[in-house]
């Protein structure tokens, strides 16, 4: 029993990040709330893990440092860094109670995936309906909004936007697509799998449809080009047609992105605002990270840097400062706050750990690694907060999980170079 409640309130402290306690002086989300009761326990437990300690001493330094300065507002870095290192913390505990059971860890997301989809669905029949209290759940959550478009509505379920609901359940999204093509399934059923590949797809979101692009491009690259092209080019390339002349907002974006970033034209009107935004901030952190490589600024000071290179304090250009606060992308927040040691943890983190299917010791080894990389990547691109949705969790699980595969494959070795040394025999190491 203790253990199921601690699962709930885990899973929670993943998926509710649409209700607050209180806005001041800083949001107090659900999620906080179950690391103050978790943590004492955690604590005695386990005592303090090593790794996150030994990731966020440069980081503590270097925003300390930065802060004293005038480069970062030391009450911004106490917060961000807090934050932070509390959420990084808490999921190194979670890996631990499960004895870094990764597979165990990965279905009990794609369990809830699968609920939250369902959850979706009836937003949408509840819409059609006209069942308000069936798809508007600001009743519930206090930091939620309905989002028009698509059929209607664009699904979001118990998640604030339809951006975050696309960004985290991406994972549960490549399994789906990799049950449906096929034949044995894994973690869900093909109806469950089909049901979260409809309603990804119903978020309408222009962050859904990069992953939906990411999805194919891994699985191509797992089950190789040459044998799979036939069946996922072509449906990449009707994905991106209909995604470009259905969906207004994608096309929106897709061209303002590609205008601005060619033209470099910031005073014209006509770019979509999203796309001004990204650019505007890809000008902020290149011109912070060039004059603080090393570091950045420290933890929270984006905001800062903002205010001292935006375009926006140019005269002619888009009066627009939204995601001043998280840089729109998270690739561009490390550019900006901790230089080139936050982008090189992530950078040795991909390269070292990514399971493609050729080193994985199971199927289950790679189609989690790659479901868990199209999150990972998906917040580099346009998520910017750093614990949103228990990001930490995903990384932790990218990064203990080629371990694990790692170690089963030394394992391998060792018991084929017994058996090549003594044929016949039964290795002690196999026995026991």
């Amino acid at each position: 029993m203790f253990r199921a409640i601690v699962t709930l309130l885990i899973l929670t402290s993943i998926f509710v990040w649409s209700y607050i306690f209180f806005r001041e002086p800083f949001e107090l989300y659900l999620s906080y709330v179950v690391y103050a009761l978790l943590f004492p326990f955690f604590f005695m437990r386990y005592g303090v893990p090593k790794r996150p300690i030994y990731l966020f001493i440069p980081i503590l330094i270097a925003g300390i440092t930065y802060s004293a300065v005038g480069l970062n507002e030391a009450s911004q870095f106490w917060k961000v860094f807090i934050g932070f290192f509390s959420s990084t913390l808490f999921f190194h505990y979670v890996i631990q109670l499960y004895n870094f059971d990764i597979k165990l860890l990965f279905r009990y997301y794609m369990k809830t995936s699968v609920i939250i989809s369902l959850i979706g669905l009836f937003q949408l029949i509840s819409y059609t309906v006209g069942f308000s209290l069936g798809y508007d759940y600001g009743w519930i959550f206090n930091k939620w909004s309905y989002t028009s478009g698509g059929l209607g509505i664009r699904v979001n379920a118990i998640f604030s936007e339809p951006s975050y609901y696309a960004a985290v359940l991406v994972p549960a999204f490549f399994v789906s697509i990799y049950n449906l093509s096929t034949r044995s399934p894994v973690f869900i059923s093909k109806r469950q799998s089909i049901l979260i590949g409809i309603t990804y797809l119903l978020t309408f979101s222009s962050v859904g449809i990069a992953g939906v692009f990411l999805v194919i491009l891994l699985l191509l690259l797992n089950f190789g080009f040459v044998r799979y092209a036939i069946v996922f080019i072509p449906l990449l390339i009707f994905s991106s047609q209909y995604a470009y002349e259905k969906v207004p907002e994608f096309r929106d974006r897709y061209d303002g992105t590609i205008e601005i970033f060619t033209t470099h034209n910031y005073k014209s009107y006509d770019i979509h605002g999203s796309s001004f935004v990204l650019y505007n901030n890809y000008h902020v952190a290149l011109e912070n990270f060039k004059r603080n490589p090393l570091f950045g600024t420290g933890l929270g000071s984006h905001p800062t840097a903002f205010d001292k290179y935006s375009l926006t304090n140019l005269s002619g250009a888009v009066d627009i400062d939204f995601n001043k606060m998280d840089a729109n992308s998270m690739l561009l927040r490390l550019m900006s706050e901790t230089g080139i040691y936050g982008l090189a943890v992530f950078i040795m983190l991909l390269v070292k750990c990514w399971i493609f299917k050729p080193r994985a010791k199971s199927r289950e080894h790679w189609i989690i690694s790659n479901a868990l990389a199209c999150i990972i990547l998906l917040y580099l691109l346009r998520q910017g907060h750093y614990f949103l949705n228990g990001f930490p969790f995903f990384l932790w699980m990218f990064f203990y999980l080629a371990k694990d595969n790692a170690d089963e494959l030394e394992h391998e070795g060792k018991v084929t170079e017994v058996q090549e040394a003594a044929p016949g025999t039964v290795p002690s190491v196999v026995s026991g």
